[in-house]
Parts: structure tokens; C-alpha cells; sequence
């Protein structure tokens, strides 16, 4: 009996340690920010995305002083140029709108460019974190600095500057 159940301990041993997982941690805002194409690309996005909120702010300043304009004549207009005020203002108020959700909204101008500059540089990135998975045979590899919340993580186990020295960027 003490035969049998120290063989089926030895087998249960055997086996959880055949399916330890393998894994590691990497923290991608760090790998990003080492990258100086990457950190151009995101220079290149702030200087669109400032243009565009000039543009926009230009005509909501131009839609507020019509507004402005329109408050103190509104008493000396007749009810048919009252109306076409208010349609003139209810335009340019929806092609302000519709600017703002073209340039910054989802999908939008913005989204565009961020992906025509921005993915090609994570997409360096991902191969590199394949490779790094492959050659050490890690079934798991966790990201720490956005989304996925790392409550610990044991400095050793930190693969960025594995992933930049395969990238080719010194840390």
C-alpha cells in the first residue's frame, strides 16, 4: 500500500512539473521609448494632431463670434433673416463637429496615421518578442505597461532589453 501510493505521488510530481509553463515579462512602453523611430513617429503624430486642433479651434472661434454677433442682432432682424441666422450658425456648428470626428474621432484622420506610422514599428516589435519566445521556449509573455495589470514581477524574469538587443538598439 505504501508502495502504491508513493508511486502515484512520484507519477502526480512527475507529471504538474511536465506542465510548467514557461514565461516572461516585458514592459513595451520601455521598448517603445528606447526606439528612435518610434519616438520620431510619435513627435511626427503630436505635430498632425496640434495642426489639427488649430484648425479646429479657428473655426469654433469663428462659429462662437457668430454666435456672439447674432445675440446682440437678433432684435433688429426680421423673422426671415432670424432664420436664416440660425441655419447659418446650425451649419457651421455641424461642419465643426463633423471636422473634430473626421480628424480625432474613432476611425478618424488621427487613427489613420497613427496606424500607417506607429504599427510597422510594434509590428518590429512583436517579431522580435516571437523570436525571443521561440529561441527560449517561453509559453507565455506578458506585457507590464499597459492593459494586462502585473501586481509582481520578478526583475529577472524582464525580457525588454533581451527584445531591444534583438532589435538592434542598445539599452
Amino acid at each position: 500500500m505504501k508502495k502504491l501510493f508513493l508511486i502515484v505521488c512520484s507519477v502526480m510530481l512527475l507529471s504538474a512539473s511536465s506542465f510548467a509553463q514557461r514565461y516572461a515579462v516585458i514592459d513595451t512602453k520601455y521598448i517603445l521609448d528606447k526606439m528612435p523611430e518610434y519616438k520620431d513617429a510619435d513627435t511626427k503624430l503630436q505635430q498632425i494632431s496640434d495642426q489639427w486642433q488649430k484648425e479646429i479651434d479657428a473655426r469654433q472661434a469663428e462659429l462662437d463670434k457668430m454666435y456672439k454677433d447674432y445675440d446682440a442682432e437678433q432684435y433688429m432682424l426680421s423673422d426671415e433673416l432670424k432664420k436664416k441666422r440660425e441655419d447659418e450658425l446650425f451649419n457651421k456648428e455641424k461642419e465643426v463637429r463633423d471636422l473634430q470626428k473626421r480628424r480625432f474621432g474613432y476611425q478618424g484622420d488621427l487613427f489613420t496615421e497613427r496606424q500607417k506610422l506607429v504599427k510597422p514599428i510594434q509590428d518590429k516589435v512583436y517579431n522580435a518578442v516571437q523570436k525571443i519566445a521561440a529561441a527560449h521556449s517561453y509559453d507565455f509573455i506578458l506585457d507590464k505597461s499597459e492593459g494586462i495589470t502585473v501586481i509582481f514581477a520578478d526583475p529577472k524574469l524582464d525580457k525588454s532589453d533581451e527584445v531591444l538587443r534583438e532589435l538592434g538598439i542598445k539599452s
